[in-house]
């Protein structure tokens, strides 16, 4: 018995090994000991689910409809958090035509339940009700990986789509986001997401488009985190991406409650791209409304990004030209703005220009990048207006219209300039401008 699962566990090495070769078994002359040695068999690795790759050989195994993968880094403060967030996930579970994964590093200082791990690993999530530890598949350890760099992201992307295919995906950044940029200077905590505290290093924009870019185009592309929706990133990313979720504002530690995001999902798994995006916007606000709780959540086309930026062009030289430098500065600094100052909305701060132009061009290209804003660039768009607490202020989010950009109160942030949108749009221009006395 014990030499013939050894000589079970070759064959299935054996013929993954020459699938993953491109071994044509129908052409003539087949040499079986030469295709043996060429494709390098060795044992099965643990990590892959039994038969997933012998189950594609012989055509046993079909796409599911969506694969849903999470890169979710609890290597600082959030952990407890995104380790509720893996629970929430477990309360649906994968099931035939949704495939769950994550990838979900821990480190020391901040949570010790759930055995108190430590390192980077990767889940096939799998139903479970005991949300006090995983229940899940463990199918790698990957040891002490910094999450905090783009090419694990990419590496993790192009796993789950060759592990898990599916007729669609979505990815998940779960973490600290800041949007392009960071406003207050912490050393090694600047513009971007996904933060490290073992490597002291994080994903930036242009950085995150890279990633995307290697992983392949990607249905929905979702950020669980904080002030990552605004223009200077999803331009950034706009070309790997059919949909793109996200915040203006900060989210809250609790994040997306997955169970409620995921459920519908499994059970209608031929929902489309744009309804997923939708469903994941609708669940996110639901939560913080019956907590009363405020926020701002959307979700935007990327095919309609690049007419963002030729109507912002239009827009902003129209300013310009009308030389409004005083209406545009009061309407920048009136307009709302999220907890980085210089993040603002920019529907509202287009209406609060319209309002007080005096020129009719301003108003006619202002109308026509508000109107385009909430009309085919963000689907959908909710918020709920903030009561404040000791250290904030309240906060009027339902003047948010689900699109943010960098309005910068002085010179232009370092490194501003390396983004893609910096480079082809006139609104780092716009800044400089606004900014001259």
């Amino acid at each position: 018995m014990i030499r013939r699962i050894s000589l079970s566990a070759l064959a299935v090495s054996m013929f993954a090994s020459l699938a993953a070769a491109e071994v044509d078994f129908d052409r003539g002359g087949f040499d079986i000991k030469a295709a043996i040695a060429e494709a390098q068999v060795a044992v099965p690795e643990p990590e892959l689910e039994k038969g997933l790759l012998t189950d594609w050989l012989f055509g046993k195994k079909k796409p599911a409809e969506w694969t849903i993968m999470v890169f979710s880094s609890a290597k600082n403060d959030l952990e407890p958090f995104l380790l509720k967030d893996l629970n929430e996930m477990e309360k649906i579970g994968s099931s035939d035509k949704v495939n769950i994964v994550a990838e979900v590093g821990r480190i020391d200082g901040y949570d010790d339940t759930d055995g108190d791990w430590k390192g980077v690993r990767r889940y096939l999530i799998q139903k479970d009700n005991d949300t006090s530890k995983m229940g899940s598949k463990m199918l790698q350890d990957l040891g002490m990986k910094d999450m905090g760099d783009y090419k694990n992201l990419a590496e993790f992307g192009k796993w789950a789509k060759k592990a898990y295919p599916a007729k669609r995906y979505m990815l998940i950044v779960s973490n600290h986001g800041s949007g392009w940029e960071k406003g207050i200077e912490i050393p090694r905590v600047t513009k971007g997401i996904s933060y490290d505290e073992e490597s002291g290093n994080h994903i930036n924009t242009p950085q995150l488009g890279l990633a995307l870019k290697e992983i392949g185009k990607v249905d929905v592309f979702g950020t669980d985190a904080c002030l990552m929706q605004m223009a200077e990133v999803v331009y950034e990313i706009k070309d790997s991406v059919d949909y793109i979720v996200g915040s203006e504002e900060t989210e809250p530690g609790d994040g997306y409650t997955y169970d409620t995001f995921l459920g519908p999902l499994v059970k209608n798994p031929a929902m489309l791209p744009a309804d997923l995006g939708k469903q994941a916007v609708n669940a996110y606000s639901d939560h913080y409304d019956r907590i009363d709780q405020g926020y701002t959540q959307s979700v935007a086309k990327a095919a309609s990004v690049t007419k963002l930026l030729t109507l912002t062009n239009a827009f902003v030289d129209s300013v310009m030209a009308a030389k409004e430098k005083t209406l545009a500065v009061s309407a920048r600094d009136a307009s709302i703005n999220y907890a980085m100052e210089e993040n603002r909305d920019m529907y509202d701060f287009a209406r609060r220009v319209v309002e007080g132009s005096k020129s009719a061009d301003v108003k006619a290209k202002g109308q026509a990048l508000m109107n385009f804003i909430t009309g085919d660039l963000v689907l959908l768009s909710r918020a709920r207006d903030s009561k404040g607490g000791y250290w904030s202020e309240p906060k009027q989010y339902t003047l948010s219209k689900g699109m943010a950009a960098y309005f910068p109160a002085g010179s232009l942030g370092d490194g501003y300039a390396d983004l893609a949108w910096a480079k082809v749009s006139r609104w780092d221009e716009f800044g400089v401008w606004m900014n001259q006395r």
